[in-house]
């Protein structure tokens, strides 16, 4: 088996788990067979001192599919 792995980042207003969820959903759209997902980095958007949004990178792996070989 071969596998890719990329570099996504989410952002949400609501919290980091809903931005992983936004980031892997749209991925999934166009990419089939996502595994993995490990979490690089979160950080908080502060405006006017306010937490206003959550921001995650994200290395996403899935399974590159060798179509002479299956």
């Amino acid at each position: 088996m071969v596998e890719k792995t990329i570099d996504l980042t989410g952002t949400s207003a609501n919290s980091i788990e809903d931005a992983v969820a936004i980031a892997v959903s749209r991925a999934a759209v166009t990419i089939s067979g996502l595994h993995r997902a490990r979490i690089v980095d979160t950080q908080a958007i502060i405006e006017n001192g306010r937490i206003t949004a959550w921001k995650v990178d994200l290395r996403v792996t899935f399974e590159i599919k060798d179509s002479l070989h299956e």
